[in-house]
């Protein structure tokens, strides 16, 4: 198959550090390649990929949002999509509703993978305007707000199982690994760790939408005797920061839609502790793989707990269910079916 991606610019494709949707996309892409698939990708002109590159920006937007409209960068890019459309068979996009119009002008197939949140006020009258376009979730959860969409299947998140190793015998610290902002709830972790009596290390970046929150009530929290801020993690410092943590809190404060971080301490065999919201039900098997619990208190009684976890059960889970060669295999099954389908919609109009 000829097949496009398009990726967002906010980062390059994988990202240096902190960055999910650009990461899946890298491994999605590879991924296809190695099929033999013919795989162009719109990204950062900087992006790392095995696949034909079109450059959408010279590089993450993210480092110029403050002197530029990152919308300008996209609605560019997109409309490249469109003018090259006829090189494709079909045209996968990673940039949520913003491609909608662009996807409806396309001469081939074309799918859309949502990455964020759908509860958000204004959606709902936003996507019926589109209700045509075929969709991929990214957990079942995710679609609650707007299950009335044309959902095509749910993809969960796959990794390279040879990215992270597996860590058997964890250090002392609990792992708090994200972004610092109110959804994330870096307080929470905080809080649960010191309430715990264990060392807490946060990786996390703070993006400038974010700064006045972590000035204003979390700067001060990081300077706690069991705190210590260690910045942005790369994949190579994210394999021994996650796999020697005895576990990931996972504190959430939102509907999260998948939750990257949580498969990736799984590859490390480090098991995860998570607020039971959004998609985590669907990627932390409660006292298999971690506990699942609705309050600071039920976090700190399952630390308390934390070594009746396998950790090899753990790595055996992602290998099982998380895996990049899942993930794409899923995807490209949902190609076949789309392009089968559009075969068959134009031999009956011949006909």
């Amino acid at each position: 198959m000829r097949i496009a991606q398009v990726s967002p610019l906010y980062e390059r494709v994988p990202p240096v550090a902190y960055g999910g949707v650009e990461r899946v996309v890298a491994w999605l892409v590879d991924g296809l390649v190695s099929l033999g698939h013919d795989v162009t990708l719109f990204a950062t002109g900087d992006s790392q990929t095995r696949a034909r590159l079109v450059s959408g920006s010279d590089s993450a937007i993210r480092l110029i949002e403050d002197t530029a409209d990152p919308q300008a960068f996209h609605f560019a890019m997109l409309e490249e999509v469109v003018r090259r459309a006829d090189k494709f068979d079909l045209v996968h996009f990673h940039t949520d509703y913003t491609s909608f119009p662009f996807a409806r002008r396309l001469p081939c197939a074309s799918l859309t993978t949502l990455h964020w949140r759908l509860d958000i006020p204004g959606l709902s009258a936003l996507y019926r305007q589109f209700a045509d376009m075929p969709l991929v979730s990214i957990s079942d959860a995710q679609r609650a707000p707007l299950p009335w969409l044309d959902w095509r299947a749910t993809v969960h998140h796959g990794l390279p199982v040879d990215l992270l190793r597996f860590h058997e015998e964890p250090s002392d610290y609990v792992a708090f690994l994200g972004r610092i902002s109110p959804a994330k709830r870096p307080d929470r972790a905080i809080e649960i760790a010191r309430r715990a009596g264990l060392p807490l290390r946060i990786a996390a970046k703070i993006a400038n939408s974010d700064r006045e929150y972590f000035e204003q009530e979390i700067a001060g929290l990081f300077e706690l005797p069991h705190v210590e801020y260690c910045g942005e993690v790369d994949d190579a410092r994210k394999n021994d920061f996650l796999g020697q943590a005895r576990a990931l809190l996972f504190p959430i404060d939102w509907p999260e839609p998948f939750g990257l971080v949580m498969i990736e301490a799984l590859a490390c065999g480090t098991p995860v502790i998570a607020f039971n919201n959004g998609a985590a039900p669907e990627i932390v098997e409660h006292g298999v793989t971690g506990f699942l619990v609705d309050s600071v208190d039920e976090a700190v009684a399952a630390l308390a707990k934390i070594d009746t976890i396998d950790r090899a059960a753990c790595r055996a889970a992602f290998e099982r269910r998380f895996s990049v060669e899942r993930m794409v295999d899923q995807y490209s099954r949902i190609y076949e079916a789309m392009l089968r389908g559009t075969c068959d919609a134009q031999s009956a109009q011949a006909d």
